[in-house]
């Protein structure tokens, strides 16, 4: 009898550990696409022209106008692409953008300035560490822990996003 509750719990255990995975799997229809819409604090997931999700979003702390330099607290504006994955995220899970693109590079340079880098879509704040607010971010895009790790399963290295204002 001890046993059989011994096994019981230990399975029950199991099952638990599994539903607090930050990593799920998606098996629904390619996301071809991401777009941001910076002024109604939207991100939408494509698949062609389909809209397969929609999500609330948090900006840079100066969220109106295109990033032009390292520091600014803007959320670029432009055509990138996802480039990379980072599961080690300070925010949970991470989505690198590919901000500078070369025109953000040229236009930085004819200012004598850095562009900055280091763009994501991420999960939401580190409690006591992240400015208050609405738009908080250092020009990243945010959404919450959950959210994100639907999104992080969803879309793949090399997916188009366009930021518009």
């Amino acid at each position: 009898m001890i046993d059989r509750r011994a096994a019981m719990a230990g399975g029950a255990a199991l099952a638990l550990a599994g539903c607090g995975s930050k990593f799920r799997t998606y098996d629904g229809p390619e996301v071809t696409r991401l777009q941001v819409y910076k002024e109604r604090r939207r991100l939408y997931l494509f698949h062609f022209s389909e809209v397969l999700d929609e999500y609330r979003v948090h900006l840079g702390f100066q969220a109106a106008g295109p990033k032009r330099f390292r520091g600014d607290g803007r959320t670029p504006e432009g055509f990138y692409f996802i480039d990379r994955r980072n599961p080690q995220s300070s925010f949970h899970l991470s989505l690198g953008i590919s901000y500078p693109n070369d025109e953000d590079r040229a236009y930085a340079a004819s200012h004598g300035k850095d562009p900055g880098g280091d763009i994501f879509i991420h999960g939401g704040r580190r409690r006591g560490k992240d400015r208050r607010g609405p738009d908080w971010t250092a020009g990243c895009i945010a959404v919450n822990d959950r959210q994100m790790e639907d999104i992080y399963a969803m879309v793949r290295t090399g997916t188009p996003i366009d930021i518009f204002a």
